[in-house]
């Protein structure tokens, strides 16, 4: 399967480096093909650094990491608007660019859709459940 892991995932995977977030990457990592774009690794980069203070080596450590063993998809851009932000649609564009069957994020503004053309939107709580009734 291929996934999408929104930035506030793989933020709450690294800072925790367990629960919920750290458990989906590493599992999708090893099961799954993760697909990322420079647009999610450079806002993880920003925001673990600005928010999170991690030095600019601990960031690019988490980066590479994810360059090693993801897929890296220019975003489609979208025809119209689909949520209030931008990045959102980004995220958006990411999995239909990368042919992902699913995006898992905490996003309110994305969970709202619920689906976007192909493309389910869970909470990464929800995706044991949703694995099992695709496979």
């Amino acid at each position: 399967m291929r996934i999408v892991l929104d930035t506030n995932v793989l933020i709450a995977a690294f800072i925790s480096r367990r629960g919920v977030c750290a458990s989906l990457l590493e599992y999708c990592v090893l099961q799954h093909t993760v697909v990322t774009s420079e647009f999610i690794l450079d806002e993880l980069r920003g925001h673990l650094i600005d928010k999170f203070r991690f030095s600019d080596q601990q960031a690019e450590e988490a980066v590479s990491l994810l360059r090693s063993s993801a897929e890296i998809v220019a975003p489609s851009d979208l025809e119209t608007a689909v949520c209030r932000g931008p990045d959102d649609d980004r995220i958006l564009g990411t999995a239909l660019a990368g042919d992902a069957e699913c995006i898992m994020t905490g996003d309110k503004d994305l969970l709202v859709i619920g689906q976007f053309q192909s493309v389910r939107i869970l909470r990464p709580a929800e995706f044991a459940d949703y694995e099992s009734r695709t496979n």
